[in-house]
C-alpha cells in the first residue's frame, strides 16, 4: 500500500505541472528578418576529413591544432566538425559528400588520397567551398594547400649530420611520392652539407598511420647502426623506438619533443591555423579564389620545433643563420651543383629547380641509401 500511494502522489503532481506548463505563454521564434542583422548571423561551418586520429600526435594532431585556432581566430565565429580515420578512397567520397548535404560551407581534407573524391563532391555542390591538402587538382570552388615542407627538413638535417656519430641515420618514410621523396631529398641536402661522410638509409613502410609498422621499420634501421631516427609518418612511434634504444631522433609535423622527451633533437612543424583562416574568409564573404597554396618558412605554415637541451649552441647558430636565409629568400635548398643517387648530375651552380620539378620529384639525391621509383636524369633532359 505504501508504494501504490507514493504513485498516486507522484501522478497528481505531474498533472500539476502539466496543467500550470499549459498556462505558461508561448515564446515565438524570430521571424528570418530579425536574425538578418550582422551581429546575428551564423558562424561559418567548417568540416574536416581526417585519415588518422587526433591522438597521433603528429599529421592529424597538428591539423586539428589548426582546426581549434580556426574556431578562436575566425571573425564571426566558426562551427567546426571532424570524423578521424576515415580510409582514402569510396569511404572518403562517402564523408565529404554528407558534409556537404548537411550545410557545411567549407570542407577541408587532409590527406593525398582524398583529391579525387573532394573534387567529385565539390563539383556537386557548386555553392560551397572546399580545401583539399597535399594535392594538386583544383575547381572553380576548390583549392589546394600545402606547404615547403621541404625547407624546415633541410634545416633538421643539418641537426642530424651535424650529431651522428656513426654516420648512419635512419628513415622512415610512408609511401614513395614526390611529397615524401622530397622531404628526404632536402634532409639529405642538410645532412651531407654538415656531415659529408653521413648517409641516410630509408625503409618504405607503405602507411601513413601504422603505429607497429613505424616502429618495427625504426627498430630495422637503428639495428643497422643508425643512431638517429627521421620520420615521414603520422605517429611518435619512430621517436619512441630511438628512445628506448638510447639513440636520438627527428621529430615531425608538431613539436614531438613533447610527446617523448629530449632525445628529439628538434622537427620540421605544420601550422596550418593562418591558412584555414584564410580560406574561411574566403568562403565567409564569398570572394573565394581558387589557387593551389603553396607557402614557405617566410608566411609560417612550416616552421621548425625547438631545439632540445642537447643539441650544441653552434649547431643550433648554424641552423639559425640559415633558417634567416629561407626566410629572406637570399638561399633555397635545391640550388646549385647537385648529383643524384645514381652519380648524374642534375643541377649545376647557379641553377635551382622550379616549383614543378619539386613538385614532380621521384628520385633519390646522392646519400640516400634506398629504392625510389625514378633515376636523376642528366643536365638538359
Amino acid at each position: 500500500m505504501r508504494i501504490r500511494n507514493s504513485w498516486t502522489v507522484v501522478g497528481v503532481m505531474l498533472i500539476l505541472a502539466l496543467l500550470v506548463g499549459a498556462c505558461q505563454p508561448v515564446t515565438e521564434a524570430p521571424a528570418a528578418e530579425e536574425m538578418a542583422g550582422d551581429d546575428m548571423a551564423a558562424p561559418l561551418k567548417v568540416a574536416f576529413v581526417y585519415v588518422a586520429p587526433i591522438g597521433d600526435l603528429g599529421w592529424t594532431y597538428a591539423h586539428d591544432e589548426g582546426r581549434l585556432y580556426l574556431e578562436e581566430n575566425l571573425e564571426g565565429g566558426a562551427e567546426t566538425a571532424f570524423i578521424e580515420n576515415v580510409p582514402e578512397g569510396p569511404d572518403a567520397e562517402r564523408v565529404i559528400r554528407d558534409f556537404a548535404q548537411k550545410g557545411y560551407n567549407l570542407v577541408i581534407t587532409t590527406s593525398f588520397g582524398y583529391m579525387d573524391p573532394t573534387l567529385t563532391v565539390a563539383l556537386e555542390f557548386p555553392d560551397q567551398y572546399f580545401v583539399h591538402v597535399s594535392g594538386f587538382k583544383t575547381a572553380d570552388n576548390m583549392s589546394t594547400l600545402f606547404g615547403r615542407m621541404y625547407q624546415p627538413r633541410y634545416l633538421s638535417g643539418l641537426v642530424a649530420g651535424s650529431m651522428t656519430e656513426t654516420n648512419v641515420i635512419g628513415y622512415v618514410a610512408a609511401f614513395p611520392i614526390p611529397e615524401v621523396i622530397r622531404g628526404i631529398n632536402a634532409f639529405t641536402l642538410g645532412v651531407r652539407e654538415a656531415n659529408p661522410d653521413a648517409e641516410v638509409r630509408v625503409v618504405w613502410t607503405n602507411t601513413w598511420f601504422g603505429p607497429p609498422e613505424e616502429k618495427e621499420a625504426a627498430e630495422a634501421l637503428l639495428d643497422q647502426g643508425a643512431d638517429i631516427i627521421a620520420q615521414h609518418q603520422d605517429t611518435t612511434e619512430p621517436q619512441k623506438a630511438a628512445a628506448e634504444r638510447g639513440g636520438t631522433s627527428i621529430g615531425y609535423n608538431s613539436d614531438m619533443r613533447v610527446f617523448v622527451g629530449d632525445s628529439v633533437l628538434t622537427g620540421p612543424v605544420w601550422n596550418w591555423g593562418p591558412a584555414f583562416v584564410k580560406f574561411a574568409e574566403q568562403a565567409r564573404d564569398h570572394n573565394w579564389v581558387t589557387e593551389q597554396y603553396w607557402g614557405g618558412m617566410d608566411d609560417g605554415i612550416v616552421g621548425m620545433a625547438e631545439m632540445s637541451p642537447s643539441v650544441p649552441e653552434d649547431v643550433a647558430a648554424m641552423v639559425a643563420d640559415k633558417q634567416a636565409m629561407i626566410v629572406s629568400g637570399e638561399m633555397d635548398v635545391f640550388c646549385g651543383a647537385m648529383n643524384g643517387q645514381n652519380g648524374v648530375q642534375f643541377l649545376e651552380d647557379g641553377q635551382c629547380m622550379d616549383d614543378g620539378q619539386m613538385l614532380g620529384m621521384d628520385f633519390f639525391v646522392e646519400g640516400v641509401v634506398g629504392e625510389a621509383p625514378g633515376e636523376a636524369a642528366p643536365l638538359g633532359n
